[in-house]
C-alpha cells in the first residue's frame, strides 16, 4: 500500500537561486547524499528523510510544469514563513480552505515549479 509522498525532484536551472529558495526562504536544510554520479542536492525539513531532490546537471524539460499542477509540503510557522517570502519579493497566494480553515501558501520556486506550503487550520497570521 501507498502511505505517503516519498519525496519530490526538480531540475535546477539555477543552483544558488534554488538553493536559496528552498533553504534559505522555505527552511529547508542540505543534507546527506549518496554519490549518485551526477549533480545535485537533498533537502530535508524536520524529518530524516530529504523532501526535495535536486538536479543540477540537465537542462529543464521544455513544457516545465508537465501534468503535474504543483507539490504541497505540509509546513509550520505560517507568519514567519509568509514574511520570508515577502522579504525574499517571492509572489504568493495565501488561501484559506472553507471548512477546514486550513491554509495554503501558493509560491514558484526560481524553476517554475509551483509548491504548495500546508498549514494548520490552528496558525494564525
Amino acid at each position: 500500500m501507498i502511505v505517503g509522498i516519498n519525496h519530490v525532484t526538480v531540475i535546477a536551472e539555477d543552483r544558488q537561486q534554488t538553493l536559496d529558495f528552498y533553504v534559505g526562504v522555505l527552511g529547508l536544510r542540505e543534507g546527506e547524499r549518496p554519490q549518485l554520479g551526477f549533480d545535485g542536492a537533498w533537502l530535508y525539513g524536520d524529518g530524516p528523510h530529504a523532501l526535495v531532490h535536486l538536479y543540477f546537471d540537465r537542462p529543464p524539460p521544455v513544457q516545465r510544469a508537465g501534468v503535474i499542477d504543483h507539490y504541497a509540503l505540509t509546513s509550520t510557522d505560517l507568519r514567519g514563513v509568509k514574511a520570508r517570502l515577502d522579504a525574499a519579493g517571492v509572489r504568493h497566494e495565501l488561501r484559506r480552505q472553507s471548512g477546514s480553515g486550513a491554509w495554503q501558501l501558493f509560491c514558484h520556486d526560481p524553476n517554475g515549479a509551483k509548491v504548495e506550503l500546508a498549514f494548520d487550520a490552528g496558525e494564525s497570521l
